[in-house]
């Protein structure tokens, strides 16, 4: 079983930065497909941004230019660099593992408010 944590959630100001790290367990996390959902009140749970095991990446419209994710295969971890922050950007921010099966963090929330 691969087990998936998230951090680096919190509260920040319109127009801040905060940067989401997740890890998952297992000894072939590079070749584990990563992404970041996000899910608001009352909204479905919608993509925000994908890594790949050869590090390609894709973004939501809503998040082009302003986020960016990455993988350090060697650390198990991947990243997701959030900046100019918006207050529509506030939700619970999960990370997916994928490689056979796939595996959901518990989430982290993101509240950007002032």
């Amino acid at each position: 079983q691969v087990q998936v944590v998230e951090s680096g959630g919190g509260l920040v100001q319109p127009g801040g930065s905060l940067r989401l790290s997740c890890t998952a367990s297992g000894s072939i996390f590079s070749l584990y497909a990563m992404a970041w959902y996000r899910q608001a009140p009352g909204k479905q749970r919608e993509l925000v941004a994908s890594i790949n095991s050869g590090s390609s990446t894709s973004y939501a419209d809503s998040v082009k230019g302003r986020f960016t994710i990455s993988r350090d295969n060697a650390k198990k971890m991947v990243y997701l660099q959030m900046n100019s922050l918006k207050p529509e950007d506030t939700a619970v921010y999960y990370c997916k593992a994928t490689f056979m099966n796939t595996y959901w963090g518990q989430g982290t929330q993101v509240t950007v408010s002032s």
